[in-house]
């Protein structure tokens, strides 16, 4: 049987347990199971801040954006090896709905003679209004399924599953659609600083992502888009804005796209918002994906164990190689418990009808928090 004890030895031993001194936390007993919503925010992250604001925006005035200009590309770089991709393939920028938006777009003009975009009737809201949205104004069918990919121009597919954490097969998704002539857009907002995802070696040129979740950028933080350096000089997204122009600063008469990762930008950046990313995926980068991954894996293990020591119920695959950062349990009080618990600092989320999810974000989550958070479930 498993005791607090047991996950005490596992927080001792853990070679990631120091992270957590370098996150603030509005106490020391908050058990916080909710980073898959929401992470934690870095102490850096508020130093990063005041910096920007004495040394830059106070200081520097409109001279700033001489460092500025490139922002979005610089932390998109940063982000790059987490997900496998390469230097100037990411760019960090405005909202995961704009950019599922941009890139559904771009995906359905580079296979101009297919009618079909594919998407599982239950992805993440988001993407699914995104592309019933786009559906009604370009005249597309919207398919629920991807068993037929006949007409598809592209799929639009989470990586892990934002209810139960089932994780897709990239690689073999990717070639099965390219394989029909599709296009893959590939949303990585529960896998980026998560899990381990090679999008290179998996064939993807397509994905995008939020920031705010397990890389610790903070609420509202920009999304990014990845598209890999083959489909950049032909990608044409929807909204043309001028950071996205050849010469901005030309102030020309007509829009001549760039032709880097740069020609998905918009509008002016939120430089404050970058710089608060910055700071979580520097975290992420500092202690590596190999070795996030492998406590994500550890700490859903143990929940897993726990559910079972407990007769939780959960969906959530038992392979670690299939399943994501976070551990569903399935309860018909769901929404009850979550809403009490809360309350009594033991922060889970609730999903309809009856799921509550136990996030595990290996930076800041202790076995104990697991421990805790499941025992008080279990208690009810």
């Amino acid at each position: 049987m498993l005791r607090r004890d047991d996950a005490l030895a596992l927080d001792a031993a853990d070679p990631l347990a120091g992270f957590r001194d370098r996150f603030h936390t509005p106490n020391p007993d908050v058990v916080y199971l909710d980073g898959n919503s929401l992470g934690m925010p870095p102490k850096r992250t508020i130093e990063r801040l005041t910096e920007i604001f004495d040394d830059d925006w106070a200081t520097g005035l409109i001279r700033s954006w001489d460092h500025w200009i490139d922002y979005p590309q610089r932390v998109g770089d940063l982000l790059a090896p987490l997900i496998g991709a390469g230097p100037g393939e990411v760019v960090l920028h405005d909202t995961t709905t704009m950019n599922v938006y941009q890139l559904v777009h771009a995906a359905i003009a580079l296979r101009p003679d297919r009618r079909v975009i594919a998407i599982s009737a239950d992805d993440f809201p988001t993407d699914r209004y995104v592309v019933d949205g786009i559906a009604s104004r370009t005249g597309h069918e919207v398919r629920h399924g991807f068993d037929d990919l006949s007409d598809v121009a592209v799929a639009v597919r989470s990586v892990v599953d934002y209810r139960t954490a089932e994780r897709l097969d990239v690689a073999a998704e990717t070639a099965r659609a390219h394989a029909s002539g599709a296009l893959v857009v590939w949303d990585l907002s529960h896998a980026a600083g998560a899990i381990e995802v090679d999008l290179h070696a998996c064939g993807a040129q397509l994905a995008i992502g939020c920031s705010y979740k397990f890389l610790n950028g903070g609420p509202g933080a920009p999304a990014w888009t990845y598209i890999a350096k083959e489909l950049q000089p032909t990608i044409e997204q929807p909204i043309w804005g001028w950071f996205a122009t050849v010469d901005q600063f030309a102030m020309g008469p007509t829009f001549e796209p760039r032709a880097d990762i740069a020609r998905v930008l918009l509008g002016t950046p939120s430089i404050l918002s970058l710089a608060a990313a910055e700071c979580g995926i520097a975290l992420s980068a500092e202690a590596g994906i190999a070795a996030i991954a492998a406590k994500g894996r550890a700490l859903t293990g143990f929940a897993i164990d726990l559910c079972d020591q407990w007769q939780l119920a959960t969906p959530t695959p038992r392979d670690a190689q299939w399943r994501g950062n976070h551990v569903a349990i399935a309860h018909p009080d769901a929404r009850r418990i979550v809403t009490e618990l809360a309350a009594r600092d033991v922060i889970f989320d609730f999903r309809e009808p009856d799921i509550i999810r136990a996030g595990c974000s290996p930076l800041t989550t202790r076995f104990t928090d697991v421990f805790d958070g499941l025992t008080a479930i279990h208690e009810f």
